[in-house]
């Protein structure tokens, strides 16, 4: 890509996986109300306002998430399998994606439940355990992915490893092909 793309395309990346973070922050405080209010209005709102929050923001973000990493990935020297940490993030990205996506099962659930009737603190009790459980963890695995994009360790893949390598022998070899033919080596 060139660079006004790259910048773009990262960008993009960037604002959707914070936005992903952010709503999953919002959904988790959500979780917490809705488990432990005893303000029936508020336990609906909570639990209607998730479902909502899920579909409308939490969806699109992750899946703008995965896009956006893949393009990048695909479109900038890092490559898709050339690190593990670009692997260990998609791997990340695509786990939570899939588990949103049949969390939102349960979300659609306690949300109807709690659209029909007023919850009191033993309904759907598990399920709402689960929704705070399953928020907290989306947020940590969510930062750990943050923490391996600002710290980028270091490891290639052995794809990454012969990459490397030939890259570096196409390098001597033009150097090779320059000396034969007189040319300074800068």
């Amino acid at each position: 890509m060139n660079p006004r793309l790259r910048k773009i395309a990262l960008t993009a990346h960037v604002t959707s996986s914070v936005g992903w973070l952010g709503a999953v922050a919002v959904f988790l405080a959500l979780a917490v109300a809705g488990l432990a209010s005893e303000s029936a209005q508020t336990v609906r709102g909570a639990y209607l306002a998730m479902e909502l929050t899920g579909w409308l923001v939490l969806v699109p973000l992750s899946l703008a998430s995965l896009l956006t990493g893949l393009v990048q990935a695909l479109g900038t020297s890092w490559g898709l399998f050339r690190h593990y940490w670009v692997l260990f993030k998609l791997l990340i990205n695509i786990v939570a994606t899939v588990l949103l996506l049949v969390h939102m099962q349960v979300i659609a659930q306690v949300a109807d439940a709690a659209a029909e009737v007023d919850l009191s603190s033993g309904d759907h009790f598990g399920m709402r355990v689960q929704l705070l459980a399953d928020a907290s963890a989306a947020l940590l695995v969510l930062l750990v992915a943050v923490a391996l994009s600002v710290f980028k360790p270091r490891g290639l893949t052995r794809y990454g490893w012969r990459k490397q390598q030939e890259s570096r022998a196409g390098e001597r070899s033009a150097v090779r092909d320059d000396q034969a033919a007189g040319l300074p080596i800068s």
